[in-house]
């Protein structure tokens, strides 16, 4: 097989696992009980989640709770109308990392945010061992380089796997800046078709804000969300319930 046609492949199937562990499992089901989790994918995200995306799943269903309590005001952990919309980048990490010290010294305004999830911090976070779902993808990567004989598909792995701060920044920073909205929100949250192709509908900011207890952020025929589809699939399959 061709080597660049290899490597969309692989990234794309990374992409999709990181997709599906952010979009459907930390954002949909874990945050907002748009679907539901089974006691099977409730266990696979505790134990899982930190180690396939690098990211602690209560922190960050903390972090995107305080930004729908604070969305586009000063207390909003990433806001491209405070921060500016490269700023979100850098903003979005130091929230992250304040968050999840504020978890793990169980600060009271923090854990009430979040006491609904049954499980604690990852034990990585806790022992501040972070940087080893990391360590794990790199040497991944560099085996399947090794094994593929090209390091691109090694490092196609690696970028699609380890993909989510940059479909952070495309939903936090130009979804709250360029678009459309079909509703009158107190915020600054706009409909941006291209972030819901690139991330799987969570572009469609302005729905979400306007129904983020919906699955499908998808609300008029033009507009496209694939992360509901993956959600449709995971009840199909038995790994997620209807909300």
């Amino acid at each position: 097989m061709n080597v660049i046609l290899t490597a969309t492949l692989v990234f794309v199937l990374g992409y999709l696992l990181n997709i599906f562990y952010i979009t459907v499992l930390y954002h949909r089901a874990l945050t907002h009980r748009a679907v539901g989790l089974t006691p099977f994918s409730a266990k696979l995200l505790e134990h899982t989640g930190s180690w396939v995306t690098g990211i602690d799943p209560k922190a960050w269903a903390c972090m995107h709770r305080l930004h729908h309590l604070h969305s586009d005001t000063p207390l909003d952990p990433h806001s491209p109308i405070h921060q500016g919309v490269f700023g979100v980048a850098m903003g979005q990490l130091r929230s992250y990392r304040r968050i999840l010290k504020r978890l793990i010294v169980r600060e009271p305004t923090a854990t009430a945010l979040v006491a609904d999830i049954p499980f604690d911090v990852n034990f990585l976070n806790r022992k501040k061992l972070w940087y080893l779902p990391y360590v794990l993808h790199l040497v991944l990567a560099l085996a399947i380089g090794f094994l593929s004989g090209h390091v691109l598909i090694g490092a196609a792995y690696f970028f699609g796997i380890m993909s989510h701060p940059i479909q952070g920044w495309l939903v936090n920073s130009l979804a709250h800046k360029f678009g459309y909205r079909n509703h009158e929100t107190d915020d600054h949250s706009r409909n941006n078709r291209f972030v819901a192709w690139v991330v799987f509908g969570e572009g469609l900011q302005n729905n979400h804000h306007y129904s983020p207890a919906k699955a499908n952020f998808a609300q008029r025929k033009s507009e496209v969300d694939p992360g509901y589809w993956l959600c449709q699939a995971g009840v199909r399959t038995g790994l997620l319930r209807t909300g």
